[in-house]
């Protein structure tokens, strides 16, 4: 899944992913209102993006992944945070939750990757991540759970086989309720 990254939203997510986290003494839970609250400002100054549609949460991730990083804060740590924070405020400045979770979920995916990450672990958080933010915006996380765990194994089995199978087990053990959407995902391949 190529995502169309919109380079200046990248660019000022990590901006603001960075001052905020700065001196953080909570850095998870800041995440999550840093990206939430960057993202909301962000999409309500330039309402288009939001049109974008699944393009705009996978650029949020990445800039937020970017700028985490650029802190020395442990990239799959802050996954979690990262993918709430961006799937809520996405979801708060007009987006939907299908577009929020899938492209959120499927960037951090593919941005573990790129750094070297743990892409079965990152799965699992980015998961968690999403439903955790569909939740708090009273959206439907039985329908967070389904698009997160597509979306994760999907991006994983653009990466390899063996990606993909280590993230299908992962989410089986380490996400409540994921093992039947594995299940029913791989029954379709």
């Amino acid at each position: 899944m190529a995502f169309r990254i919109v380079s200046g939203l990248v660019n000022g997510v990590k901006g603001g992913v960075v001052a905020a986290l700065q001196g953080a003494a909570d850095v998870g839970s800041t995440t999550v209102v840093a990206v939430r609250d960057v993202t909301v400002k962000t999409l309500k100054e330039s309402g288009e993006f939001v049109a974008q549609g699944i393009d705009v949460p996978a650029s949020i991730v990445q800039g937020a992944i970017s700028g985490v990083a650029n802190i020395g804060v442990s990239v799959v740590g802050a996954i979690k945070g990262v993918v709430s924070g961006t799937v809520q405020g996405f979801m708060e400045a007009g987006g939907s939750q299908q577009d929020a979770v899938g492209g959120a979920v499927a960037q951090a995916v593919n941005s573990s990757k790129d750094v070297g990450g743990d892409v079965a672990d990152t799965a699992v958080e980015a998961v968690k991540g999403a439903v955790e933010g569909v939740g708090q915006v009273g959206g439907d996380t039985a329908g967070a759970l389904r698009d997160g765990v597509t979306a994760a194994l999907g991006a994983a089995k653009e990466i390899s086989d063996e990606a993909y199978e280590a993230v299908a087990e992962s989410l089986k053990s380490g996400v409540d309720g994921a093992d039947k959407i594995v299940d029913e995902v791989k029954k379709s391949k």
